[in-house]
């Protein structure tokens, strides 16, 4: 049994941790705003540390890591999509400069593996074509919130090179499952949208901006995936596209709920259009091969789960 600390107590970070605690892992979670009401909705009972303090705040990182001697690091915190442009600024401190002080926290503890959870939105879609997108495509979107995830990734690379520490990261697809969103997850939000709605037989109303074609990845896969990350032996490939290899139309995700609710209606609240819809799938070969990961749930199953996970909650 080891000790991972899990900066993030998110739908990330939480579905990674029902993962690692069937095999005994000892978690500690630092968040600055800890939900514990939702933690315990994922993990139930599960002994896990909470350290409520800001990943700004490089000594407090340091003596967290000093005290629990985490041999993993997985750092889901940050902000997502338009919530880093809301305050740039801030936006930035916390994706980026945060990141660095997870990096040099774990640096001067001795940490062995860092985690780096990315995305999709990394990559530079101006650039990319109708071919799957792969992990060697050119980063940086121009927007706030893949250049925050682009820069961070830069900045892990630098610090792995000059100290010598594991690392691998993930570059996920728009991951939905329960969660809480604060974050700024839009296209998780819209998922859980739809199906509260269908839940509560009511109508699911989705802001114009969240209709675009994306891909999407369960939350149980993409917990096992991170999992995968931190215990599989040190591959000789480290960044890792997590998806499904499609991408789902907003019809297509509208049909795929109402499967589960034949009589959901869903209204388009008009206003701004989609900003970025994904041109081309993820390229997920890699995570199959190195870290032998691929998604076991199709949506409509993704979606079965996920409502008996909502139901749970909700009634």
């Amino acid at each position: 049994m080891g000790t991972t600390l899990v900066t993030g107590v998110g739908l990330v970070g939480t579905s990674f941790a029902q993962c690692a605690l069937k095999r005994n892992e000892k978690l500690v979670f630092y968040d600055f705003m800890p939900r514990t009401e939702y933690l315990h909705r994922k993990l139930g009972t599960a002994d896990v540390e909470v350290v409520q303090k800001d990943i700004r705040d490089l000594p407090a990182l340091t003596e967290a890591m000093q005290r629990y001697r985490p041999e993993t690091v997985v750092h889901t915190a940050g902000l997502i999509g338009g919530r880093v442009e809301e305050s740039l600024y801030s936006g930035l401190q916390i994706n980026v400069m945060g990141t660095i002080n997870v990096l040099e926290a774990a640096r001067l503890t001795g940490v062995k593996r860092f985690v780096l959870i990315s995305t999709f939105g990394a990559y530079d879609r101006r650039r990319a074509g109708d071919q799957p997108t792969h992990e060697d495509m050119p980063r940086g979107p121009g927007a706030g919130y893949g250049n925050s995830k682009a820069t961070k990734e830069l900045m892990a690379e630098a610090y792995q090179r000059l100290y010598g520490f594991e690392l691998l990261t993930l570059r996920l697809a728009n991951a939905y499952g329960l969660g809480h969103f604060w974050g700024g997850s839009g296209g998780g939000e819209k998922v859980q949208m739809l199906l509260e709605a269908g839940i509560r037989g009511e109508v699911a109303r989705i802001p114009q901006a969240q209709t675009m074609t994306f891909e999407y990845v369960y939350a149980k896969d993409m917990g096992r995936a991170v999992d995968l990350a931190t215990t599989v032996a040190m591959p000789e490939k480290t960044t890792f596209n997590i998806g499904v290899g499609q991408l789902t139309t907003f019809d297509e995700l509208v049909a795929a709920a109402e499967r589960q609710f034949p009589k959901l209606e869903v209204e388009v609240i008009p206003g701004s259009p989609p900003a970025v819809s994904a041109s081309s799938p993820l390229d997920i070969s890699r995570a199959k091969e190195y870290l032998g990961w691929e998604p076991q749930y199709s949506m409509d199953a993704a979606f079965e789960d996920y409502v008996k996970d909502l139901r749970a909650v909700m009634e």
